[in-house]
């Protein structure tokens, strides 16, 4: 697949917290960051998220007495899965991984600051409505095609995938520059998801490759 001037990579939420020992630690995310660094020189055009979280965020259980990570709770949006503590403003835990390095970044889009409603897509906050800017933003840069990498493949990835075709822009995954929570199947379903809207697959070796065709 051929890497074009108007694409962009996306590289999300490549954070402490989502690393290993974090509080939300996702297995093997640290692994993310060499496979993005080799991806960077392809594009053109690269932007981070990053999570960024009030202290008392309602996605937190936490915030939701008896409650517990990983349970449910209904919001004014629907149901919300609770979350350990994480990525809060200005903590060490909401910082890039220190060994990410994408000098090149043109956008660092924060989300999920809204106390009252998580974000895991960097287009849109979960009541699937209330719009980041990204999209507007990609728009008008004339970027067409969103490259997808970082952290979690089966939230914030993958939901920022979907997104991103509701918004008519083509949208690539590149798998193993991506880690996965897979909470309760998460990740058949999210994969389900990408194959109903027509998300596509790849990875970093078909990009690379092309590279040196």
């Amino acid at each position: 697949m051929e890497i074009k001037p108007h694409d962009v990579l996306l590289a999300i939420d490549v954070q402490n917290d989502f690393c290993p020992g974090g509080q939300l630690a996702v297995a093997g995310g640290d692994e993310v960051v060499p496979i993005i660094h080799k991806l960077e020189p392809l594009f053109e055009h690269v932007i981070l998220t990053q999570d960024w979280h009030a202290p008392n965020h309602q996605s937190f259980a936490s915030a939701h007495p008896g409650k517990h990570p990983f349970e449910q709770a209904e919001m004014s949006y629907g149901a919300q899965t609770l979350w350990p503590d994480h990525c809060i403003q200005g903590t060490s835990g909401a910082e890039f991984h220190p060994d990410l390095k994408l000098t090149r970044a043109e956008l660092i889009l924060r989300k999920g600051f809204r106390p009252q409603i998580d974000s895991y897509s960097a287009f849109f906050e979960n009541d699937r409505a209330t719009a980041t800017g990204l999209g507007g933003y990609i728009r008008d840069r004339g970027f067409r095609r969103v490259f997808l990498a970082g952290l979690a493949y089966d939230y914030c990835v993958g939901y920022s995938a979907l997104d991103a075709r509701r918004l008519g822009f083509p949208a690539i995954v590149i798998r193993d520059a991506c880690r996965a929570i897979d909470l309760n199947g998460s990740v058949s379903q999210i994969e389900a998801d990408f194959a109903e809207a027509g998300v596509d697959l790849v990875n970093s070796s078909d990009l690379l490759d092309q590279r040196h065709a």
